[in-house]
């Protein structure tokens, strides 16, 4: 009885768990809703806005919440900053399909992704303040990150600011998860490294000063060539680190 009682409970943990999640990523799609009537009443968007950004963000929380962990309750406050810019992400997502909006609104796209790249280092000095790092948390991050640069490389495309060459820059990290598929020693954990956090937001920096107008197309195929070169040092430096401290046999370099 005993055993069956403690499986019944770990059950009910984790549908309250699921729950709290569901709840969590329906304020974020609330949240994204206010925001995109917001940006249609001040700037007359499109209105397939509601569709492009509603749907980007419902992808994101679809893949949180299959990553959610079985012990996990609620985000928490740190995650919840991530949630709060994975809503702005989504409106700068939703956008990108529409090229003349973002040369009208150039700015506004710049200042919102700005805010989105504020939060970035808000979530984790809350996550240290609050004792709440987790591993999901970090991944969530990350990832957020990631799908960031992708859809301000695609921005800049939409904008004919640069070729499309530059999602070179935004689809690293993903080739480097299917190299990972085929040479499993890419997968293995590597340290903190704070050079590899400012490339990351060297990124990002470099990406919104490029949707500006007044920064000409030479210039921003310059300055995202820079960002380029970076990133590629950066993913070297730990391409190189994980080579020296793959397995050989039962030995590890």
């Amino acid at each position: 009885m005993r055993h069956s009682s403690t499986r019944i409970s770990a059950a009910a943990f984790r549908r309250v768990g699921s729950l709290r999640g569901w709840v969590e990523m329906a304020a974020g799609l609330a949240l994204v809703a206010l925001l995109t009537e917001w940006v249609h009443w001040a700037f007359s968007a499109p209105s397939g806005l509601r569709f492009t950004a509603g749907g980007i963000y419902v992808a994101i929380a679809t893949v949180v919440l299959w990553a959610w962990p079985a012990s996990r309750q609620g985000l928490g406050w740190a995650n919840r900053v991530t949630l709060l810019r994975a809503a702005l992400i989504a409106i700068v997502a939703g956008v990108v399909v529409y090229p003349e909006f973002i040369q009208r609104h150039a700015e506004g796209i710049a200042a919102l992704s700005l805010l989105a790249l504020a939060l970035d280092g808000i979530d984790g000095w809350v996550a240290r303040r609050t004792g709440s790092s987790s591993a999901f948390g970090a991944r969530f991050d990350m990832e957020l990150d990631a799908f960031f640069i992708v859809v301000l490389c695609m921005a800049l495309i939409a904008l004919d600011k640069v070729g499309a060459w530059i999602l070179l820059i935004g689809l690293a990290r993903y080739a480097f998860l299917v190299a990972g598929v085929y040479s499993p020693w890419l997968n293995r954990s590597l340290p903190e490294s704070y050079f590899r956090k400012t490339v990351c937001v060297w990124q990002v920096s470099t990406l919104m000063v490029c949707l500006l107008p007044f920064v000409e197309p030479s210039w921003a195929t310059a300055f995202t060539l820079v960002a380029a070169a970076l990133l590629v040092l950066s993913f070297g430096r730990d391409i190189v680190w994980l080579w020296r401290r793959r397995p050989v046999g039962d030995i590890e370099l």
